[in-house]
């Protein structure tokens, strides 16, 4: 069934062997250790995510022309209340202008909130407001040494 994180399939520290008591659970199935860089599609659903969040595209230079996909996926059909929400979420909108660089080269500042070697994968989550200006001067300092 793969990767388990049971421990029933160990000895006893005395060296006894343990009962198999019941079969593998799904809840005792563990997962393949995560790749620590994030893949270009890892990127991509991220910006997705976030271009969804704001209902704006993102990593675009202003006046930028859209490709046809990225021009379908803002301007889908929508049901009436589904509209008039996206466009509500366009006034309030606002891009902090350090978030909007990074997307534009490609790279974002993530904290992981899991704990990949316990847990066996990584969640996280984009930097955004004081956390990135506070990581954003701590590498600039890393940087300078």
């Amino acid at each position: 069934m793969g990767i388990s994180r049971d421990n029933w399939h160990k000895r006893h520290k005395t060296g006894g062997k343990r009962k198999p008591y019941h079969k593998k659970q799904k809840y005792e199935l563990g997962h393949p250790l995560p790749a620590l860089r994030l893949a270009p599609a890892t990127y991509t659903q991220s910006v997705c995510r976030e271009e969804s969040r704001y209902a704006l595209p993102l990593g675009c230079k202003k006046g930028a022309k859209l490709t046809p996909e990225e021009e379908e996926i803002l301007n889908k059909r929508r049901s009436k209340k589904i509209q008039k929400k996206y466009d509500e979420m366009k006034k309030k909108a606002k891009i902090s202008s350090l978030l909007e660089e990074q997307f534009q080269q490609g790279q974002l500042l993530a904290c992981i909130a899991s704990r990949p070697g316990q847990c066996g994968h990584a969640d996280s989550y984009v930097l955004e407001g004081k956390e990135v200006e506070f990581y954003l001067r701590k590498i600039k300092a890393w940087k300078g040494k």
